[in-house]
This record gives C-alpha cells, sequence and structure tokens, in this order.
C-alpha cells in the first residue's frame, strides 16, 4: 500500500497530471478569494459600533475568523472542485497501472456533481464534528484521522470502482475490504492536514484509491473463480 501511495503522489506531479492539476488548482483559488472577499465586504458592512478601538479590534477578530473558515473550506472546495476532473485523472491511471484491461466508464455529469457536493457537504460535517470533539473530549486529532480516513477512502474507493462496476457493487467491495481501503483513507487525510499540499488531496486520493481499488478488484475475482 505504501508503494502504492508514494506512486501516485509522484504521478500527480507528472506532465500528464499537470494540466489537470493547475486547472484545479486555480479554480479553487479563485472560488476560496471570491468568497473571501464577499465575506469580508459582508462582515465589515457590520462592523460600526462604538469607539473607533473596538471597531478596530472586531475588523481584526473578523479577519482571524475568515481566515480560519478560508482554512477549514479549503478540502471541501478543492473536492468540489476536482469533482470535474476525477475521471481524467482515473484514466491517466488505469492507463498506467493496468494497460490491457477495459478502460473505465466516466460517470454521467449529473451523478458526478451529485458526488461532489454529497463529498463536500460530508466533509465539512465531518471536520465540524472533529472541531467540537478537540474542543469539548481533547481527542480531536484521533478523531480528525479515524473520521476522515473513513470518508476519504469510502468517497474515492467508490468513485474509483463506479467507473466499472454498479453503485451496489461498489459498496460491496468497500464493506468486504473495509479495513484496507480505510487505512487507504487515512494516508490520504494524513496530506489533508498539510497546509497548502491538501490543496493536492482529491488528485492524490483519486490516483491512489483507483490502485487501491484495481488491487480489490483482480484479488476480488481471482477468488470468485
Amino acid at each position: 500500500m505504501m508503494n502504492d501511495a508514494i506512486d501516485a503522489f509522484f504521478q500527480i506531479l507528472s506532465p500528464p497530471f499537470r494540466r489537470v492539476m493547475w486547472r484545479s488548482l486555480f479554480l479553487t483559488a479563485a472560488i476560496l478569494a471570491l468568497a473571501g472577499v464577499g465575506l469580508d465586504r459582508l462582515a465589515l458592512s457590520h462592523v460600526h459600533v462604538g469607539p473607533g478601538w473596538l471597531s478596530a479590534v472586531l475588523s481584526a477578530v473578523v479577519a482571524l475568523g475568515l481566515v480560519a473558515g478560508m482554512i477549514f473550506l479549503t478540502p471541501p472546495t478543492a473536492s468540489l472542485v476536482a469533482s470535474f476532473h476525477l475521471d481524467e485523472i482515473a484514466e491517466i491511471v488505469e492507463r498506467s497501472v493496468d494497460p490491457g484491461a477495459p478502460p473505465g466508464r466516466p460517470l454521467p455529469l449529473g451523478p458526478s456533481i451529485a458526488l461532489g457536493l454529497r463529498f463536500a457537504a460530508l466533509s465539512i460535517v465531518v471536520n465540524l464534528v472533529v472541531l467540537a470533539l478537540t474542543l469539548f473530549t481533547g481527542v480531536g486529532l484521533a478523531a480528525f484521522f479515524v473520521l476522515n480516513g473513513y470518508l476519504l477512502g469510502r468517497e474515492y474507493f467508490e468513485l474509483a470502482a463506479m467507473r466499472h462496476v454498479s453503485a451496489a457493487e461498489a459498496r460491496d467491495l468497500f464493506d468486504r475490504y473495509l479495513l484496507e481501503v480505510f487505512a487507504a483513507g487515512a494516508l490520504v487525510s494524513v496530506l489533508v492536514a498539510v497546509p497548502v499540499l491538501n490543496l493536492l488531496t482529491p488528485l492524490f486520493a483519486t490516483a491512489f484509491l483507483t490502485r487501491i481499488y484495481k488491487r480489490i478488484s483482480k484479488r476480488a475475482f481471482d477468488r470468485r473463480f
């Protein structure tokens, strides 16, 4: 598995991936910048209370809050943007690791967008739970890797699988190989925890979990016969 993770990381830096990578990074940065400016204008339009020093303090608090919010929203935003390119990435990986196999079927645009939105929403909910656990129980770090490991492993594994099998079959494979997929998701969550590098999470996760799916599907096929 570690070899798959290393190969996936270096592959996303290779020439075939760079166009997708820069396009995704640009769109993610643009969305976050527009959202940040809009929220900043909205917040500052309501900070006109009391003496000047109080307004200055409130403005600083708002600015810090916006920075924290943008950091928090970076992974789900990057995932949503990258959802438009995941089939392109998965196809490149499939050709490199299993060139003789039939190519996967790209997901239709509607389901692909729906899956991207679902994942972004789940990512926000999961990390709000992690934040609450950090503030009130002190187990935030463990919860971060456990919850994100499960979420990232499941979402990207099923996306890779559904290029070849139905959604029900993808869920069945996930259930049967839960520990292996969870371990892969936990490795992806390490990248999520690193600022700036977390922008690469969707590309890395797709390349990595596509490899994991290929190994698992071959193993499942061999056991069947």
